[in-house]
């Protein structure tokens, strides 16, 4: 392995049109190179985002220095992160600088051993590689659906379970082309959402989910899922819908409701982030195949996992690096998550970027789902595209 000659960073947008940074790690042979998203609807326990100005000015006068002369592996340059920070949530160097630092070194690495990186992420984790279930973002609703808070939840998904990624994806395109005439028929003209979704105008709990359902027409190895983000709708003990409120029984009975009428198998955060109370209730009273997935509850942090997993809280989890800061503490939440028994969805986030990290993430970790939004807007599709490109040139050869 060589030693790192340099460390660059410069201020790019996000797919909202808001600044974030761009790292870049060079040996005298290599130069790697990552984007780093951000989340609009982030929990209020995950790494600390600091303002891109103040991201460029810790790059260049912190880290930079610290790294100059290191050798280029992930671990040694997570640990010199790590050291720089010391804090439990990123505050002095920012959980933005530490994972695009991160994921660079990464990169870097897997250019020194002239590996892909899946492979990479693989062999350090001791894992098989495979490809995930698409989770398509169809309908945004909430703070990802420009505001539109007549959806009720976050996110409504198409689940494509099927193992060859260009079919997933192929499938997952006809479904949205679909959905978007039944949509345009029914409410005129329609803005998309952050993740690229429709964000109609509904006004029942459950028209989002028929016209998915109608949209989908029983197509084969697919089914639903939504992230409620129920933090979002949470106000002094009580969440509000659709301008009705609903104590956390009414909702669990809500979403018990919704699980008998339609193919909904997944629920990403169906409370508000502390009530771990209300989210091991759903997980305790629902088949085992449906999945409670902890996201704002988790926050991909180990530490905070901990109990969670003892406590059997939620038996899925969504994977965010940004969330924690690094690929190391990244790695060991993975770790966790699997000894659990719990099912790994690696996510974007809704300010993301053209960087495609998060695919290779997802198949060298071996996970059961990628979160990469809806299949058109540019940074959702390189998540695709790289997805289908590691299946059909690099793991099928």
């Amino acid at each position: 392995m060589d030693l790192i000659t340099a460390v660059a960073v410069q201020e790019i947008k996000d797919s909202r049109g808001e600044p974030t940074i761009e790292v870049s790690l060079s040996t005298n042979r290599q130069t790697a190179r990552a984007a780093v998203p951000a989340g609009e609807s982030a929990g209020s326990h995950e790494a600390v985002k600091l303002p891109a100005a103040a991201a460029l000015k810790i790059v260049e006068t912190i880290v930079a220095p610290a790294l100059v002369g290191q050798l280029a592996e992930t671990k040694i340059v997570d640990d010199i992160l790590l050291r720089l920070d010391g804090t439990p949530n990123k505050s002095k160097l920012g959980g933005n600088v530490a994972i695009g630092v991160s994921f660079a070194a990464a990169r870097l690495t897997a250019l020194e051993k002239n590996l892909p990186l899946w492979r990479l992420i693989s062999e350090a984790n001791n894992t098989k590689p495979s490809c995930p279930a698409l989770f398509m973002n169809l309908i945004n609703g909430g703070v990802h659906g420009n505001g539109n808070f007549h959806l009720p939840f976050q996110e409504y998904m198409l689940v494509l379970a099927t193992a060859n990624p260009r079919r997933a994806y192929e499938t997952g395109v006809n479904i949205f082309a679909k959905l978007g005439e039944m949509v345009h028929a029914a409410y005129g003209e329609c803005p998309l959402g952050d993740e690229g979704g429709y964000s109609p105008p509904v006004v029942t709990i459950e028209e989002p989910f028929q016209l998915l359902e109608q949209a989908r027409a029983n197509a084969a190895e697919t089914f639903l899922a939504i992230d409620a983000a129920a933090s979002e709708f949470y106000r002094n003990g009580r969440y509000r819908l659709l301008n009705k409120t609903y104590t956390c029984a009414d909702l669990l009975s809500l979403y018990k409701d919704l699980i008998k009428k339609f193919p909904l198998r997944s629920i990403e955060d169906p409370f508000f982030e502390d009530a771990t109370a209300e989210f091991k209730q759903l997980n305790d009273d629902l088949p085992e195949q449906i999945l409670i997935v902890g996201d704002d509850l988790t926050v991909t942090n180990p530490r905070r996992m901990e109990n969670f997993v003892k406590n059997k809280t939620v038996n899925a989890v969504i994977i965010k690096p940004n969330q924690v800061g690094t690929l190391t503490e990244t790695y060991a939440a993975v770790k966790l998550a699997r000894a659990a028994g719990w099912k790994c969805i690696v996510s974007h986030r809704s300010g993301d970027t053209l960087d495609d990290f998060i695919a290779d993430l997802a198949v060298g970790l071996g996970a059961y789902g990628l979160k990469a939004g809806s299949p058109l807007p540019p940074e959702r599709k390189a998540k695709y595209n790289r997805l289908i490109e590691i299946y059909e040139t690099e793991m099928l050869g």
